[in-house]
This record gives C-alpha cells, sequence and structure tokens, in this order.
C-alpha cells in the first residue's frame, strides 16, 4: 500500500512495483526540459543527443542526464548505432501509463 490508506472514493488500484514505476514517470515528466524532449521525440524519432542538444539551450552533457533519467523511467529507449545512441519514445511504457492516469481521473 501506498503512504496514504485508500478508501471508497480512489479509482487508483495499484501499489508495490506498479506504483513505483509510476511515482518514476511522473517525476521523469515533472521536469520541463525532459517533457521537451520528449515531445521533440514524438516527431523526430530515432534522433540522437546532438539533435536534442541543437534544439535545446543546453550542454551535451545536461542533455545526457536528462536523457538519462527518461531511460530509466522507461518513458523512452535508446538504440546504439555505431559511435552514437538513437532514442525514442517506449509505446509500451506510454500506453501503460495512459492507461493507469485514466484510471485516476
Amino acid at each position: 500500500m501506498g503512504l496514504f490508506q485508500t478508501t471508497a472514493c480512489c479509482t487508483l488500484d495499484i501499489s508495490g512495483e506498479e506504483e513505483l514505476r509510476l511515482v518514476k514517470i511522473f517525476k521523469a515528466l515533472g521536469n520541463s526540459t525532459r517533457f521537451e524532449i520528449l515531445k521533440y521525440l514524438v516527431t523526430h524519432p530515432n534522433c540522437i543527443t546532438g539533435d536534442i542538444v541543437k534544439v535545446l539551450p543546453l550542454a551535451q552533457a545536461t542533455v545526457s542526464q536528462h536523457l538519462k533519467v527518461l531511460r530509466e523511467s522507461g518513458l523512452i529507449t535508446g538504440t546504439i548505432e555505431g559511435p552514437a545512441t538513437s532514442y525514442c519514445l517506449n509505446d509500451e511504457t506510454i500506453e501503460w501509463f495512459r492507461l493507469k492516469v485514466g484510471t485516476i481521473f
């Protein structure tokens, strides 16, 4: 069970690993830079870090750190292609997140 005791008004039946997964996603989305990266990946799938650096006013190391958080949350995946990593949205995680959030509201 989460931090708070559930009551009859709560429609979200989640706990344990699923709850931790949901919280990790919310934390990743709670940063405006990471949200901008996700928006970019919607229209630019399979781009590399350098592509993202070009559209954000941030250093490559900072963008890489944000990408790491997004990967750890499961929202994006990275595929190594030679010396670069190609990033795209993780459709399975996004669908799971939509379903869980849909039960909250």
